[in-house]
């Protein structure tokens, strides 16, 4: 499965399954908040700078009692 999303600098991000499965074998906290990243991407509430020229989007997410 291949989903699709547009950044907002009007970019479509494609998240492949092994893309994802790379992504949660390295941040298991991730695992079964795929939608969420991809909403994340789509409708961040920040964007900051990284440090290889990267844009990283940011959003609060509550799951069960903490917030993430």
């Amino acid at each position: 499965m291949i989903d699709t999303v547009t950044s907002v600098n009007d970019i479509v991000i494609r998240l492949t399954d092994e893309r994802w499965a790379h992504i949660t074998e390295e941040h298991s906290e991730l695992a079964g908040m795929r939608f969420d990243i991809l909403e994340t991407v789509a409708q961040p509430v920040k964007i900051y700078q990284g440090g290889k020229d990267e844009l990283i989007a940011l959003r609060e997410i509550y799951v069960g009692k903490f917030w993430l």
